[in-house]
């Protein structure tokens, strides 16, 4: 499937003439998607090499197939169905490198129009590397609303700083910048991300004895009590609760990001 994104980013895209890169994104995104899976609170259920049972019968129905259980799937059956329906569909083969990065492993994560999307609203600088984090951070943002996230979130937050991460030094260098100017970069953005998690953690923590100190509120009985003052003391104790859940969030996702640039400026 060929996907016109020039077309649809317009002057916003710059695309890269060069040779397919399948080879290079995917061995970065199948570490990510593992082995066999069937996790309970997965909703794609039963999973090989990151192929849902229910996605692998699609692809075999479209190619007139007699269905086979997903755990049965080789990894030539695999690279085969992620190079059609995932490197392709989503247009990476056409983009700059790091950036085919970047949409490529969130088409596989979370779908190809999700994947097509980011770009879409991440594209428009000439600094590559910038489309690549645009990406991410969208991406990241929402994966954060998911109900799962409680589940998954570790790991998929550290999979996206180590895209980021990688997508980010594919761009500078196809951009000509040299591996010092890299690992300089990756620095910068270690210290960053580093100070982002350490204003967190405080943030979160004030939070948090913000909401234990408004829970801890003197009993009354409630036929004394003012109806008013104790909606103020729920409305505040989920506020400052809710406040120091998102500065979890944020720490948590700042630390990956600081572990993987560090080790791309090591």
């Amino acid at each position: 499937m060929k996907i016109d994104l020039a077309h649809e980013c317009g002057p916003l895209l710059e695309l890269h003439e060069m040779s397919d890169r399948f080879d290079v994104c995917h061995p970065i995104t199948a570490k990510w998607e593992g082995g066999w899976s069937d996790h309970p609170d997965d909703p794609g259920g039963k999973t090989m090499y990151g192929i849902t049972e229910g996605r692998w019968h699609e692809y075999q129905d479209k190619l007139k197939m007699k269905r086979t259980p997903v755990r049965t799937v080789t990894k030539a059956q695999a690279l085969r169905f992620y190079r059609s329906e995932f490197w392709q569909a989503s247009g990476a083969p056409n983009l700059f490198p790091g950036v085919d990065l970047a949409v490529y492993d969130a088409s596989v994560n979370s779908g190809v129009s999700r994947g097509r999307k980011w770009l879409k609203a991440s594209a428009g600088s000439n600094d590559h590397s910038l489309t690549v984090k645009r990406v991410c951070r969208t991406r990241l943002s929402f994966m954060q609303s998911l109900t799962i996230w409680k589940t998954f979130g570790k790991g998929w937050g550290r999979r996206v700083a180590d895209i980021e991460v990688r997508g980010v030094a594919m761009a500078l260098a196809a951009m000509g910048a040299t591996e010092s100017r890299i690992k300089a970069d990756a620095r910068a953005e270690a210290e960053a991300a580093d100070k982002t998690s350490k204003s967190a953690g405080r943030k979160a923590a004030t939070a948090a004895g913000g909401a234990v100190s408004s829970g801890a509120a003197p009993v009354v009985e409630p036929a004394a009590a003012d109806p008013a003052a104790l909606w103020v003391f729920g409305a505040l104790f989920l506020f400052l609760a809710i406040g120091a859940v998102v500065m979890i969030i944020r720490k948590r996702a700042a630390d990956a990001r600081a572990e993987a640039y560090g080790k791309a400026a090591a």
